[in-house]
């Protein structure tokens, strides 16, 4: 059996990653969105991660339940170490992550490949604004950190502007995507 691809889906808040993996997620069938775990509040409109307090997600890094994990924006996000079984058992998954832990993730899983996500400032900060979950000075923040580079060395890197609409959008990532050959 062919081992499943990890893709890491990265890019700035507001660029449209989980919009973006919902819509190629149901174009292909088989491939599939990872339910990430996070320090935050769930939120119907979001990406439908699992929301665990700080003392949960503490007792499952104690327990040895991510695969992976990182800091940002003041929440703790988190990859089940299930990841691991779908990858072997042939399924191709898509993870939002932080550009943080590219490096990271890159070392543990292959094959691997980085689907780049880019938009205008001004697209993000509408965007942003409009889910009304970030106060004007975390919107500020977010926009500042969206043009970080991703790190050296990681790769193979797809790179898309996501001001498109996303039903072309997510043709165009699957496009790119299984063009690649890790």
């Amino acid at each position: 059996m062919t081992r499943g691809r990890f893709v890491a889906v990265v890019g700035p808040s507001g660029v449209g990653k989980d919009t973006l993996m919902r819509a190629m997620s149901e174009a292909r069938p088989g491939l599939r969105r990872l339910r990430r775990v996070i320090t935050r509040p769930a939120d119907p409109d979001g990406e439908g991660h699992e929301a665990v307090s700080e003392a949960e997600f503490d007792a499952r890094l104690k327990d040895g339940g991510f695969a992976l994990h990182w800091r940002a924006h003041g929440l703790r996000y988190g990859v089940p170490v299930g990841v691991c079984m779908d990858l072997a058992q042939g399924r191709d998954l898509l993870v939002n992550l932080s550009r943080t832990v590219l490096a990271e993730a890159q070392s543990r899983f292959r094959p691997f490949l980085v689907l780049h996500l880019t938009a205008d400032p001004g697209v993000l900060a509408a965007r942003l604004a409009g889910r009304g979950r970030e106060t004007a000075e975390d919107v500020a923040e977010r926009l500042r950190g969206a043009a970080r580079a991703l790190p050296d060395g990681v790769g193979p890197v797809v790179t898309l502007d996501t001001g498109a609409p996303v039903e072309k959008l997510a043709k165009a990532a699957l496009k790119a995507l299984y063009a690649v050959r890790v």
